[in-house]
């Protein structure tokens, strides 16, 4: 296990360099030239956080559904992942799911996707620290013929606590 985390820290960091090589261009390298084939949302966006109260978890969390609808027929999700925007440096690999995860992730049950939602519920980010930000999720599936599709979606985090009603 020692050597696989130094493995995917060594991977996302030379990952990490090339997501957004082209500055003139505003979407990650990976997901430039891919025509969309999915629509992505995530709801509530704007997000804001939330206290845990709860001593085995971080203070705030951000709570959200990621939700697709495939806009083709026949499509199979082959991953997934987002990106996160940090000033200077621009979009940076966050996370990355394999075909098993996104399927997983997205409660996807068949081989090939239906037109229906989709949706990663209850998808959370932890903090003890208050602070804003914005990720670029993307899904990417492929065609009977092998054609490459992309759902992709930006989510608004927010730094401010909500009153509750």
């Amino acid at each position: 296990m020692k050597y696989l985390i130094i493995f995917l820290i060594t991977t996302h960091s030379l990952y990490a360099q090339e997501a957004w090589i082209d500055r003139s261009r505003i979407y990650p390298e990976q997901l430039r030239g891919i025509s969309t084939g999915l629509i992505l949302y995530h709801t509530p966006s704007p997000n804001y956080p939330v206290l845990t109260n709860k001593p085995d978890e971080a203070k705030y969390k951000w709570e959200h559904d990621t939700c697709i609808i495939p806009i083709l027929d026949n499509l199979q999700i082959i991953e997934a992942g987002s990106f996160i925007w940090i000033k200077e440096k621009g979009w940076l690999p966050n996370m990355k799911f394999s075909k098993k995860e996104a399927k997983k992730a997205f409660s996807i049950l068949d081989k090939k996707l239906k037109k229906e939602s989709y949706c990663f519920e209850k998808n959370t980010r932890f903090g003890n620290d208050l602070f804003a930000g914005d990720a670029l999720w993307y899904v990417l599936a492929k065609d009977p013929s092998g054609t490459i599709y992309k759902g992709i979606g930006i989510i608004e985090t927010e730094a401010e606590l909500q009153s509750q009603n």
